[in-house]
């Protein structure tokens, strides 16, 4: 963990007598901050401890959860070779790393979370419009990582109980097409993933840092037994267990439809990576982090993916791409149970983070005098089970269909946030306005809301949800995100133009090598290094 160390006096322009009276000295505040917009979640963090190994640990548990290699595996369906499959994850990642960090850096300036970030776009009263959008959306991502997790747990629990099995299924012990022992797997990840929230993010930090590596040994030792049965390392996989090889022109296109697929999978933790981000010490710390976690350890996870899934139609006599599938049909008990068990413990530390963290702090900022990040997490949980979402990821189409809806409504938030960030305001920010309910404040525009960025909302998010739901235009469904994000970037900076910018109070463009830990107000003397 890096040392705690002072900021750069040019960072805290805005900031500077923040804290004075404030019962929360490790959060920015001030007696002008309005309380319709200010709470000890939301307030710009003093404190930053993230290095570029938190952020390495992060993607870690992101990209190797069970709903990151089901989702590789379903690429296979696109009739693409390995090879294409490995290069579409690398070409994926790579654009998703780029925009995470595009994301990441006015969080990292002002120590404020996403739907605060928000404001500067969409206005301090509109901003609740894209949090409120970005919280609903990420209850299904939360549920849906919670039923992978909770698939896990089925495993060692019917390996333990064989009794159990006639619960397990469906068709004969079942409720809303989940299986009783499925209910009770589902609502004791549930239960735990909560708990462990409810403990702080030094907990949640924690816990990733070491679900990360501990998914990672178990890959390696699932590839190596995988690779031993089948009789060595294969990159090819015998036409007769996919769909007909594509050649030519339609190759390329589905390996460029595989590469937004990817890129899609990833469009809620980008679009709100400025929550973890603001933890971070500095700038330097993120993009180091992201290249650690995105390229580096994503190869690792395509060659991993790759080699399992072209090893199993020769061990198992067909295609598994589901990694609980495989840990179950693995005939070494212990093996089976470890694996799975680290699964779902992987899944949990992603979840917790990516999917229940962010919809905490977009909630909160509805009424952060009523909803603290503890009430906006158990609005996440309920609505988690009222979605049922082991119906929205339970075979390749219905994946490619979940990801294409739910990025038509990320993608245009994407681009509105990026456009407004590096091509309006210049990378400049008023701090003390993401705050201020003064009809003087910089993000006030009318009313407290900016009705250029609703204008461009809307049409960008009917376009690509066409796309999903309109069969004419199906063959777009892939690419929701894209049109979303390029759709509205270019129309909001279009519609910008000619905006007249506030420059006093401004936070200055950084430089990576400046260094976030304590942010030191005079009236706080005893956070002085």
């Amino acid at each position: 963990m890096p040392e705690e160390s002072e900021i750069s006096s040019n960072e805290v322009t805005s900031t500077s007598g923040a804290n004075k009276s404030s019962p929360y000295p490790e959060v920015g505040w001030k007696a002008k901050y309005h309380s319709r917009l200010w709470n000890q979640d939301l307030g710009p963090l003093l404190v930053r401890t993230w290095g570029a190994y938190n952020i390495f640990a992060f993607w870690m548990s992101d990209v190797h959860s069970v709903g990151g290699y089901t989702t590789s595996g379903s690429l296979f369906v696109l009739g693409i070779s390995c090879w294409q499959v490995l290069l579409a994850h690398m070409i994926g990642i790579c654009i998703v790393m780029l925009l995470c960090n595009l994301v990441a850096k006015p969080s990292v300036v002002t120590g404020c979370p996403f739907p605060v970030m928000a404001r500067m776009a969409f206005g301090v009263k509109g901003a609740n419009i894209p949090a409120v959008i970005r919280g609903i959306q990420s209850i299904p991502y939360y549920g849906i990582n919670t039923w992978m997790a909770s698939n896990s747990l089925v495993v060692p629990v019917l390996k333990l109980f064989p009794g159990l099995k006639p619960y397990a299924d469906t068709s004969q012990h079942g409720f809303l097409d989940l299986s009783v022992v499925g209910w009770g797997a589902f609502i004791f990840m549930w239960t735990v993933q909560a708990l462990i929230f409810f403990r702080g993010i030094d907990a949640i930090r924690k816990f990733i840092d070491l679900a990360g590596p501990a998914v990672y040994l178990t890959m390696i030792m699932l590839a190596a037994y995988l690779c031993y049965m089948a009789g060595g390392i294969s990159f090819s996989i015998d036409p007769e267990y996919t769909k007909e090889p594509k050649e030519g022109t339609a190759s390329l296109i589905a390996t460029i439809q595989a590469v937004a697929i990817i890129v899609s999978f990833f469009a809620g933790p980008m679009l709100n990576f400025g929550d973890f981000a603001r933890y971070a010490t500095t700038t330097g710390a993120v993009k180091k982090g992201n290249f650690l976690g995105c390229p580096i350890n994503f190869l690792f996870f395509a060659l991993l993916v790759v080699i399992t899934t072209a090893a199993t139609p020769k061990v198992f006599g067909e295609l598994v791409d589901d990694p609980i599938k495989i840990v179950d049909k693995i005939d070494s008990y212990a093996a089976a149970v470890l694996g799975a068990l680290t699964f779902s413990i992987a899944t949990m530390g992603i979840n917790i983070v990516a999917n229940f963290l962010s919809p905490c702090f977009d909630f909160a900022n509805v009424d952060p005098e009523r909803i603290s990040m503890q009430m906006g997490g158990a609005i996440a949980a309920v609505g988690s089970v009222l979605c049922v979402p082991w119906k929205l990821y339970n075979n390749p189409e219905i994946i490619h269909y979940t990801l294409g809806a739910l990025g038509s409504f990320i993608g245009p938030l994407m681009g509105i946030q990026i456009a407004e960030y590096y091509v309006v305001r210049k990378q400049q920010v008023v701090l003390d306005d993401l705050f201020s309910m003064s009809s003087s404040g910089t993000y006030w525009y009318r009313d407290g809301y900016n009705l250029v960025a609703i204008g461009v909302l809307v049409p960008s998010i009917i376009m690509p949800l066409c796309c999903v739901l309109l069969k004419p235009l199906h063959f777009l469904n892939d690419y929701a995100y894209f049109v979303g994000l390029g759709m509205a970037f270019f129309l909001y900076s279009i519609c910008s133009q000619g905006r007249v910018l506030k420059t006093a109070g401004v936070i200055p463009d950084s430089e990576d090598e400046i260094e976030y830990g304590v942010n030191v107000a005079e009236e706080n003397p005893r956070h002085s290094s």
